[in-house]
């Protein structure tokens, strides 16, 4: 596979900018209904030309993470909270529009809040409204009948979402991703072409060794670690040892790393420059072009201003320092590439 696509994108490399810290090939992924790392020779001609199309989106800066939901009359009007998971602070779509265009964001990854659960209505109208801007993030859902496999299918190829979140904290009490249930989701997400994002609030340690086991049996589904996979500068040999599990699943190509929410991850307040050494560590181990930047609005907005959020990852790269060509890749040409066929 890696020969394959080695070969496919050497013409096109120094095109693309790729640091030279990183040796591998970046993996090419659509929306398309099936997903494999294999290049057919129809698609091979083709190649350069989806490449092209992905270097347009480095130009643009495009948030990799972040949340919507309906404001309190939309919710009473038509989409409802989920009982007990309320919003404190404001989500809506015409809000964030606002704080984008503030901080000349062009584009966005939207992950499905837990606000809404499993009702994606809220996402999906937004998806239809401004299909040039947003790509939508799914929520998984791990019931134990298997349902959440058809909901998923159903998401990606009839409501247009390009991306899944596994919430290990969903999944039923005593069980873990590597279920029954969650391995035939992985597996259908990397058969339709769309990355799982790992959501470990609680820490990397304890779900290190399901997010190894699933790229093992699954290498062509692309994964997606949030926020740092929530290790922080680490003070004590728990916190080490998670960011050592983190930088070693750079073995896996299939790994990308979100540097979003950086206000959860930081220990000090903007601009958060105590994880420059978490990212250069990030970027020596994956490459720039597997890391990206994401905001975790609207959280963000009373940490430091969704701008301000936008605004550290620069400071904090100049303290690496990072070339303008890897800033680049964490700005938006990494989720740019991944999604190739959105921003341009």
């Amino acid at each position: 596979m890696d020969m394959v696509v080695t070969k496919l994108l050497k013409p096109v490399i120094p095109a693309l900018g790729i640091p030279p810290r990183h040796s591998r090939p970046v993996p090419l992924f659509n929306n398309r209904p099936s997903f494999s790392f294999r290049v057919s020779a129809a698609k091979m001609a083709t190649t350069s030309e989806a490449v092209t199309k992905a270097t347009a989106s480095e130009t643009k800066t495009i948030d990799s993470h972040l949340h919507i939901w309906a404001s309190p009359e939309e919710a009473a009007d038509k989409y409802p909270y989920f009982p007990g998971q309320e919003p404190t602070l404001p989500g809506n779509v015409d809000f964030l529009l606002q704080n984008m265009e503030e901080a000349s964001v062009d584009g966005a990854l939207i992950v499905q809040p837990i606000n809404h659960k499993f009702d994606h209505s809220l996402v999906t109208s937004a998806l239809k409204k401004y299909p040039s801007k947003f790509v939508g993030c799914c929520l998984a859902n791990p019931a134990e009948d298997g349902s959440g496999i058809k909901q998923l299918e159903q998401l990606v190829l009839k409501d247009g979402f390009r991306a899944v979140r596994f919430n290990p904290y969903l999944w039923p009490s005593g069980q873990q991703m590597t279920n029954e249930v969650g391995k035939a989701m992985f597996s259908k997400a990397g058969e339709l072409g769309v990355p799982v994002g790992f959501m470990c609030m609680k820490g990397l340690n304890l779900h290190i060794t399901e997010i190894e086991e699933l790229c093992t049996e699954f290498p062509s589904t692309p994964v997606l670690l949030d926020h740092l996979a929530f290790c922080t500068p680490p003070t004590n040999n728990e916190e080490s040892l998670a960011l050592s599990n983190l930088l070693k699943l750079s073995r896996f190509p299939q790994v990308y790393v979100k540097f979003s929410a950086l206000f959860r991850v930081s220990r000090i307040p903007f601009p958060y420059q105590d994880l420059s050494t978490l990212l250069s560590q990030a970027v020596t181990s994956f490459g720039a072009n597997r890391v990206m930047w994401g905001s975790d609005f609207p959280y963000v907005v009373p940490e430091c201003g969704y701008k301000g959020g936008k605004e550290a990852v620069s400071l904090i790269a100049n303290q690496v320092p990072l070339s303008s060509e890897e800033l680049g890749w964490i700005m938006g040409g990494t989720v740019g590439h991944l999604f190739q066929d959105q921003w341009v």
